[in-house]
């Protein structure tokens, strides 16, 4: 999500791509076995999104400019696939990035798809509803306020709720950006993948100089998290799209959890990753998420 970092693109949290070709089937003269077996069909993965797609800081870094990580959860879904990848994930991306030049030269990520396209996964809005803005005023209020819920009281206390206004406008955005996919990748499976769970599920939040935020926020910015994935999964269902719950599979490893039970990152990291963002174990959740939907629809 935008802006936990610095706002130049090296800098950007919330890509163009790697591809793994499985190994080619040996040689054989023609119209032997050996010979269709070389032509077999190998499914071709275009990965889309944010920065919960491209994984910064993650080891190993294969793209400096979108912050992607070659153990996001895309990599990890295509090597267990033996698909061939092509990951245009990038830190920071919006959904005007799906259709439009990104900066920094990046391409619309879109233009990535083709007729030929098998999967596609796609993690987009966040940036949209400008969650990591929302989290730095967040932290910026503690202060005036440790005991209490002032970030709530700054985005929704005039009757308002600010980001749950921006859930509700970025809807319509994520079933564009699906048309579009759709569109350029007539014969694809398309899989929208939503986001892991950030905050404690009881809202029971932590007390830390690496987690500040109010005790009382941690609640709401739970439920705001969830009113995003829930759109998202809305939207999927309505745009002939499969959902990956990614919260559920990951709820008792938030930000306030202890290192190596932590799969989400605090404010200041302590494993390589964005801040709040999945470390390396973390997109290995989501990568085991998404295998669950696509369980049965190739063989490996």
């Amino acid at each position: 999500m935008r802006k936990l970092l610095p706002t130049s693109r090296a800098g950007r949290v919330l890509t163009v791509g790697a591809t793994l070709l499985s190994a080619a089937a040996a040689l054989a003269p023609a119209g032997t076995a050996a010979a269709g077996t070389e032509n077999r069909h190998r499914v071709d993965y275009v990965a889309l999104g944010d920065s919960y797609a491209s994984a910064p800081l993650v080891p190993t870094q294969v793209d400096p400019t979108c912050q992607r990580s070659g153990q996001n959860y895309p990599s990890l879904v295509a090597r267990s696939r033996s698909a061939v990848l092509t990951d245009v994930s990038c830190a920071g991306a919006t959904t005007d990035d799906m259709t439009a030049p990104q900066t920094d030269g990046v391409p619309a990520q879109l233009d990535a798809l083709n007729r030929g396209t098998d999967l596609v996964t796609v993690t987009i809005g966040g940036n949209d509803i400008g969650f990591s803005t929302v989290l730095g005023t967040c932290a910026q209020l503690t202060s005036g306020n440790p005991a209490g819920a002032p970030c709530q009281a700054h985005f929704a206390g005039s009757g308002t709720d600010q980001i749950s206004e921006a859930v509700t406008a970025t809807g319509p955005k994520v079933a564009q950006v699906l048309r579009g996919i759709h569109r350029r990748a007539p014969h694809a499976r398309v899989v929208v993948v939503g986001y892991p769970d950030l905050f404690p599920e009881d809202g029971v939040g932590c007390t830390s100089s690496k987690v500040p935020l109010a005790a009382g926020d941690f609640a709401w910015l739970r439920d705001k998290e969830k009113e995003l994935n829930a759109m998202l999964a809305r939207q999927a269902r309505r745009g002939g799209a499969a959902y990956v719950n990614t919260y559920a599979p990951t709820v008792g490893h938030d930000l306030c959890k202890p290192a190596g039970e932590r799969w989400i990152e605090t404010f200041a990291p302590e494993s390589p990753a964005a801040p709040v963002h999945p470390n390396a174990t973390g997109e290995g959740a989501m990568a085991t998420a998404v295998e669950g939907v696509l369980a049965g629809h190739w063989r490996r």
